[in-house]
């Protein structure tokens, strides 16, 4: 599955320019592959069992809902007749649920892992443990895939979600993660932006010396598949006008795919900024781990979390296809 002709570049398109967008395009293609089991973790409100039902629905994934049945029963509504179409693991809380969904996927039993109402760290506590079997050599981190209305292609933003304050070494994952999803979902060599308050080195700014080096790593080999430049600021990032007020002169400025913030704070108040505030429409998944999984915020709306699963339905099959 390729979406090459949705995120073509075309250097001659400007912010705000109306194109086809990728989580458009995940929803629209026909369902041609059986829906992905997934372990829906503690889908215990009404926006998180929505996205698993809709998910569902648009035969995106087989889901399987693992919580208490009562509290499912309460929030489904009008929905409730459709949850006897799917499976139900009885937990008594969020974290027996975590552990059960966690097992699931380790036995193979699920294909992925989604997010219900639960907070990310009890999720990712069970996913992370020693014994869930789930880990490998990649560290695990978040990408938020976000169609911004003034923005000409689909921004990939990491990490918002899992790597508090990232390591250099950290960082080397979390940005080889983010090219790999880019390239699946069918940019070619994506454009990486590494972000900070500034376009030069400071040897007081952590994040300007860790853009430096991630660059001489990608020069080296280290980090494949995309083109690095940093540090960037996030107008000289995103912003050809930026770019040129400056005097920068870059393949990534101004036109990146990928935007690696120094943090987790960082990232989140990015992220959640372009959604509320700028309406933009995104999804979120974690890799790293020997599934997919789909991680949107307990605020999200169903769509979001209905497009997420598009991207770890495909994931989980180019996975498979490897092995």
């Amino acid at each position: 599955m390729t979406f090459k002709a949705l995120t073509e570049r075309d250097e001659t398109t400007l912010p705000g320019t109306v194109i086809p967008s990728v989580l458009e395009a995940l929803m629209q293609r026909p369902a041609v592959h059986p829906p992905l089991p997934t372990a829906v973790v503690w889908p215990c409100s009404q926006f998180a069992l929505s996205g698993a039902i809709d998910a569902a629905e648009a035969g995106v994934i087989q889901p399987i809902l693992i919580g208490s049945s009562r509290e499912l029963r309460a929030v489904a509504g009008d929905r409730a007749p459709l949850l006897s179409r799917y499976q139900i693991v009885e937990a008594s809380n969020d974290h027996e649920a975590a552990g059960i969904g966690a097992e699931m996927c380790r036995k193979g039993e699920a294909a992925a892992l989604m997010k219900g109402s639960l907070h990310t760290d009890v999720l990712m506590h069970a996913v992370l443990a020693k014994d869930a079997g789930l880990r490998t050599t990649r560290r695990v981190s978040h990408v938020f895939v976000m169609d911004a209305p003034l923005y000409n292609r689909t921004l990939f933003i990491t990490d918002a979600a899992i790597n508090i304050y990232p390591t250099l070494d950290d960082k080397v994952d979390i940005v080889q993660n983010a090219i790999d999803l880019a390239r699946a979902l069918g940019v070619p060599e994506p454009r990486v932006a590494i972000l900070s308050a500034a376009e030069t080195v400071c040897s007081k700014i952590t994040s300007t010396l860790d853009a430096a080096a991630l660059c001489k790593m990608a020069e080296r080999g280290q980090i494949t598949g995309g083109i690095l430049d940093g540090p960037l600021a996030l107008d000289t990032a995103v912003s050809p006008q930026a770019v040129e007020v400056k005097r920068i002169r870059s393949e990534v400025a101004g036109n990146a795919d990928i935007l690696i913030v120094p943090d987790l704070e960082s990232g989140n108040m990015l992220a959640k900024q372009l959604e509320y505030l700028g309406g933009a429409a995104l999804a979120g998944i974690v890799l790293g781990a020997k599934v997919p999984i789909i991680l949107t915020s307990r605020a999200d709306p169903p769509r979001s979390r209905v497009v997420s699963c598009a991207i770890a339905a495909l994931l989980a099959r180019e996975q498979s296809g490897r092995l």
